[in-house]
């Protein structure tokens, strides 16, 4: 028989987790002021928590509270970490194999060189696959331009009675 699978964590309760994990004595109201909500939510959610089993709550004082992550909770975080990892990597991959077949369009073409307009991580893959390729970077748009468009790149011809 199967085990009832848990519901996903939300954002907010990823975020407390997380928050919890750095600093078991963090407060609600500093949970509160760090992610924008409102205390009586993040007491809500904190309980939500703890009846999942993911969050142990202990009294230190009369009015302090001690917040650590319980052997299910610690597990429930690091899956998150590891899918978001796994989901960037493809991301890169993805992009690294656009690149490429780009820059191997250049060599077909015989271009040799080109301008990359955006400083973002998308272009910086790029710029990563031309200097690995040997195509040469211009500091000012010339005559052939590389951008990012989506989730893809484009090669764009300048034409020189528009620049």
């Amino acid at each position: 028989m199967n085990a009832p699978r848990e519901p996903e964590l939300k954002n907010q309760e990823y975020e407390l987790l997380s928050a919890i994990a750095e600093d078991s004595l963090v407060t609600q109201a500093g949970l509160s002021a760090r992610f924008g909500i409102a205390v009586g939510s993040v007491n809500w959610y904190i309980k939500r928590l703890v009846n999942r089993g993911y969050v142990k709550v202990s009294h230190l004082d009369r009015t302090r509270l001690q917040y650590d992550l319980t052997p299910e909770g610690m597990s429930v975080l690091s899956q998150r970490a590891h899918q978001y990892m796994k989901s960037s990597l493809q991301v890169y991959n993805d992009l690294r194999k656009k690149a490429r077949a780009l820059v191997r369009e250049f060599h077909i073409k015989g271009i040799e060189v080109v301008y990359l307009e955006g400083s973002d991580e998308m272009m910086d893959i790029f710029r990563l696959t031309c200097l690995e390729a040997g195509i040469r970077l211009e500091s000012q748009p010339r005559r052939l331009v590389v951008h990012s468009h989506g989730q893809n790149y484009r090669l764009v011809e300048i034409n020189d009675e528009n620049h």
